[in-house]
């Protein structure tokens, strides 16, 4: 697992450990992801890697305390891990949000479109500051919340709207999925929550 880097370029060290700390920081960010969504099978496999390759990228720092270069690439990977695990996290899209939309206005042909697009809806009145509204309640796909939102806006450009995660969700009416990495996912991982 040592790799002696003294007969490397200094350059081609650094950018191993670059990488590493690149990948290593990128697969913990994608794993703190994963718990917070519930994810109990996938999580341990990638911290497993994740502290593997950690463990290489250290343990050349430590062997090379002296190269300054390695210090800069050390901090470097770590810096460019975070962004890029945070845009795979945010590509894969997983998860489920709740969208709450509020509105004084009819909302039968809002509802509609978003049935006819396969959501699910619930709809009931409410009492608001200024009267009488109509509350729409929808989980959705995480993947699907923009498409979700494109036809609130289309709708209802004024209404309030909030989105919070989702943990967990039982039962419901959900578009099929259009995430490949879902359905890969609990090929591999059987137990791997829907």
């Amino acid at each position: 697992m040592f790799i002696d880097f003294g007969t490397w370029p200094v350059w081609a060290g650094a950018v191993l450990i670059f990488f590493a700390r690149v990948a290593d920081v990128s697969l913990g960010t994608l794993r703190i992801s994963f718990i917070s969504r519930g994810e109990k099978n996938l999580a341990p496999l990638i911290g497993f890697v994740e502290m593997l390759i950690w463990l290489f990228a250290i343990s050349q720092l430590v062997l090379n305390l002296t190269n300054v270069a390695y210090y800069v690439a050390y901090a470097g990977g770590f810096a460019t891990g975070v962004f890029a695990g945070l845009r795979i996290e945010e590509r894969l899209a997983l998860g489920r949000r709740m969208i709450r939309t509020i509105t004084e206005e009819d909302t039968g042909s809002m509802v509609s479109a978003l049935r006819a697009c396969g959501f699910g809806v619930t709809s009931v009145r409410g009492a608001g500051g200024s009267g009488d509204v109509n509350v729409i309640f929808s989980v959705v796909k995480r993947v699907d919340a923009e498409q979700y939102m494109d036809i609130v806006e289309a709708h209802h450009p004024e209404a309030f709207t909030s989105i919070e995660e989702v943990r967990a969700v039982h039962q419901g009416v959900f578009r099929a999925s259009r995430n490949p990495l879902s359905t890969a996912g609990r090929a591999v991982f059987p137990l791997w929550r829907k």
